[in-house]
């Protein structure tokens, strides 16, 4: 790309192949006269004719930098102020030794890779896959898929594709970006139909569940704990309604929680989903998602993965195993077009993450990070609930790290109170008037392991001199 500065003509120093001998060389090599020709294909009318609008280039690399900085320091981010919000993407701390390991140039990758002499990455995901099956009490893993979103909806296409049928139930306290991205992965092919909630408690409404099961219904999706952050404790019920009309229990879990929360297998679940963020992956702006899918060893589940399985074998020397890919044929890898959905790139490198962070913790360690989240999770409810107008939790029902705050008494938006928060260096809850209307000025918050007693008490200090103030 050749650019003009000051009159004068300069090879742009930050794409390949600029310099225009170079391009020369290119286009005689594979016989094309000029630049616009390789482009022929492209109908004219999609083609930009105008001149884009871009400011001048920065040519030393100490300017560009410098530029970058100064966008990237009007960021507000987690460092430098507390956040309370999470909603899929949350604040945990992440052990040195997780990036230690995934910055090693056998695992780093820009992209999914596949040399296939590198069998040490291989034997590595399996050890994820069996480290999240331990945690999950399932048999099967797959390697990760972009987020809890896809990791839901492949969940749900595969019940459907064992039991045929074409219809699932989701609760509707799920929340609204993954159920956006459920109905743009299922729909049309699969029908989704929400089932109401109990406004005090929080939890699926069994009686609407039972209303709206038939013989169509392929699975009951819910989760646990739910979006809204109450534990859903109808869980076993759940299943066996599912059950006793032919279809499937699939459960969405929070892999943090399961050091003190019964895993959804041990409940009736048969396929349980979920995100692996919480296993020592930064939130990277959001980017930090790995969603997960586990079964039970059973060929009917095996054979609807779209994802990769990596197995273990033994090899022809004596004692000496080998890892690599189980059923290979039935993935969109293979099949690519004739495959029964598509997967794309998957999100390896979180895995073999998680794994590293989930053979740091252990079971004692999963235990106590779940106890102390609980713990520090139930006193911020309890000192927010003693102001004045402010109700917290919302539901009826235990929570695990989220939970609803109601601010309808005080009088301000969430909006307002978030804004107003930003001046303590606070990050308040998700704002939940749009997607949840019914629950008014209601805010998610969220409270982990990183969160100290001061940094609680800071929030509820703030909140009661913004609520006292506007009084």
């Amino acid at each position: 790309m050749v650019i003009k500065k000051d009159g004068k003509t300069i090879v742009h120093p930050y794409i390949p192949n600029s310099v225009p001998e170079v391009q020369e060389e290119m286009l005689r090599e594979i016989g094309l006269k000029d630049i616009d020709e390789l482009y022929s294909g492209i109908p004219d009318e999609l083609k930009f004719k105008g001149k884009f609008n871009l400011p001048e280039p920065l040519l030393a690399e100490c300017e560009l930098k410098r530029h970058v900085k100064r966008i990237l320091s009007k960021n507000k981010t987690c460092e430098e102020n507390i956040s309370f919000l999470g909603g899929g993407c949350w604040p945990h701390y992440v052990p040195a030794i997780c990036d230690e390991i995934n910055q090693r140039s056998e695992f780093l990758t820009a992209y999914a890779g596949e040399p296939w002499e590198d069998h040490g990455r291989w034997q590595a995901l399996f050890e994820y896959q069996s480290l999240v099956a331990e945690l999950v009490d399932m048999d099967v893993v797959n390697v990760p898929t972009y987020s809890w979103g896809q990791a839901a909806a492949t969940s749900l296409r595969m019940s459907c594709r064992i039991t045929k049928r074409d219809e699932v139930l989701l609760v509707d306290t799920i929340s609204p970006e993954r159920l956006a991205i459920i109905r743009n992965y299922c729909e049309p092919l699969v029908k989704v139909k929400l089932v109401k909630h109990d406004p005090v408690t929080g939890m699926m409404d069994l009686e609407d569940l039972k209303s709206k099961m038939s013989n169509k219904i392929a699975a009951i999706y819910f989760e646990n704990p739910s979006y809204l952050g109450f534990i859903e404790t109808n869980g076993k019920e759940i299943s066996e309604i599912a059950h006793d009309k032919g279809a499937l229990s699939v459960v969405g879990v929070d892999p943090i929680s399961l050091g003190v929360l019964a895993p959804p297998s041990h409940y009736g679940a048969d396929i349980v989903c979920g995100d692996l963020q919480p296993l020592g992956i930064h939130m990277n702006f959001g980017g930090g998602l790995a969603g997960f899918i586990a079964t039970r060893d059973e060929e009917k589940f095996v054979m609807e993965y779209p994802s990769r399985l990596f197995g273990i074998t033994k090899t022809i020397v004596e004692g000496e195993y080998g890892f690599g890919d189980v059923a290979f044929e039935r993935t969109s890898f293979a099949k690519r077009e004739k495959a029964k959905e598509f997967v794309g790139t998957m999100a390896a490198l979180w895995g073999i993450t998680a794994g590293v962070y989930l053979a740091l913790m252990g079971p004692k360690g999963m235990w106590e990070i779940g106890k102390t989240i609980m713990q520090r999770s139930q006193y911020t409810m309890k000192k927010l609930s003693e102001i004045d107008g402010i109700k917290a939790p919302r539901f009826k029902a235990p929570h695990f790290k989220e939970f609803v705050v109601d601010f309808n008494e005080t009088g301000m938006s969430v909006k307002e109170i978030n804004k107003r928060l930003l001046e303590y260096g606070i990050f308040g809850g998700i704002d939940l008037s749009k997607s949840f209307p019914e629950l008014g000025n209601s805010a998610l918050y969220c409270v982990t392991e990183i969160h100290t007693k001061e940094d609680i008490d800071k929030l509820v200090q703030a909140l009661r001199e913004i609520i006292e103030g506007k009084r």
